[in-house]
């Protein structure tokens, strides 16, 4: 009869391949440098017909790791976090290593919170993209005893042993001066809370864009709330100037998106009177009508880059605090005016 064979043990399998137990450890590991094709071919295929799954909790107590990694995201119904974390995951699968996954809802206390679940679970390390509000001085003083290291967002526990970040600063600076050469006369900046430095970062990109064309910076122009939809479809309502001919810098697309669903509502024309550049150039952002310029992050590198990192930090290979930024992309479609102005 087929089925599970109960009880099958690393030696068990050895013996049947006529070879070491550290043989088919190294295979069981993927660690198969120094190991014929052919010994591989044939200790994968016993594996697979006697059904031998490896003891992962008597492994973890020889080599103090239990192959489990933390993913801490702030809103999984983001696209963009959404990608990250798919990356993550690819990443982490690949080198052999299993996912415990917490959505914080943009919340430090979840988060904290989540990180402490994580660790009393044994994980080996934390790929964390923290929570958009950050209070310095109380994450300062907690210590967290594994690596973590940390994506997108800045944050400020003891224990963070790197991060993954975007080039913010370069891609909010072309994102505005394409509206500015677009002919657009005022630039509005929306984002959400500026506690962040990605956030902190646009605005910087913002600013000396204006000054750099010769356009004084207002704060009049600058708004600040939460990088949702639903933010984003009551900014004009806020607005006591004129419309005409403004340019919209989004900090993130679903404000982007949403800015644009409450301006057709209110029959604004886009680009025609107003142009609209989001942030993050999620998949929805060119099927949406007109389709969104955004300034492209590539999210699933990130989370696949950030794992990387975890992992050889894990595995001692960094010798130092490694801090990694990629680069961004400006992508034109519909929602920003198509003359030969850029």
């Amino acid at each position: 009869m087929g089925g599970v064979v109960l009880g099958v043990t690393i030696k068990d399998i050895a013996k049947l391949a006529e070879v070491s137990t550290a043989t088919v450890s190294k295979i069981v590991n993927n660690k198969i440098d120094d190991v014929s094709d052919t010994t591989v071919e044939k200790v994968k295929k016993i594996i697979k017909e006697k059904n031998y799954t490896p003891n992962y909790l008597a492994r973890s107590m020889v080599t103090k790791k239990t192959k489990t990694l933390g993913l801490i995201i702030p809103d999984i119904r983001n696209p963009f976090f959404t990608d990250i974390a798919k990356g993550a995951e690819d990443s982490a699968n690949e080198l052999g290593y299993s996912i415990l996954f917490c959505n914080s809802d943009d919340d430090l206390e979840k988060e904290i919170t989540y990180i402490n679940s994580l660790i009393e679970k044994q994980v080996d390390g934390i790929m964390l993209a923290g929570a958009a509000k950050r209070d310095k001085n109380r994450e300062r003083k907690i210590n967290i005893n594994i690596p973590i290291i940390s994506v997108d967002r800045n944050a400020y526990y003891k224990g963070i042993e790197g991060s993954l970040e975007i080039d913010n600063y370069t891609g909010s600076y072309e994102g505005v001066k394409h509206l500015i050469c677009k002919g657009y006369k005022r630039i509005v900046f929306v984002s959400g809370p500026l506690d962040t430095k990605p956030s902190t970062e646009r605005l910087r990109g913002y600013k000396n864009a204006l000054k750099d064309s010769g356009i004084k910076v207002d704060n009049e122009n600058i708004i600040v709330g939460t990088y949702e939809r639903n933010f984003g479809e009551k900014i004009i309502g806020t607005l006591d100037y004129s419309l005409e001919n403004v340019g919209f810098f989004c900090g993130n697309d679903l404000i982007a998106i949403g800015l644009i669903k409450s301006l057709k509502e209110n029959n604004y024309k886009v680009p025609e009177e107003i142009g609209v550049v989001g942030f993050d150039d999620i998949y929805i952002s060119s099927l949406i009508s007109p389709s969104l310029t955004s300034v492209r992050q590539p999210s699933y590198k990130m989370g696949y880059e950030s794992i990387q990192l975890l992992i050889k930090t894990l595995d001692n290979n960094n010798e130092e605090k490694n801090n990694i930024t990629l680069k961004t992309r400006l992508i034109k479609r519909e929602s920003t005016r198509r003359i030969n102005l850029d």
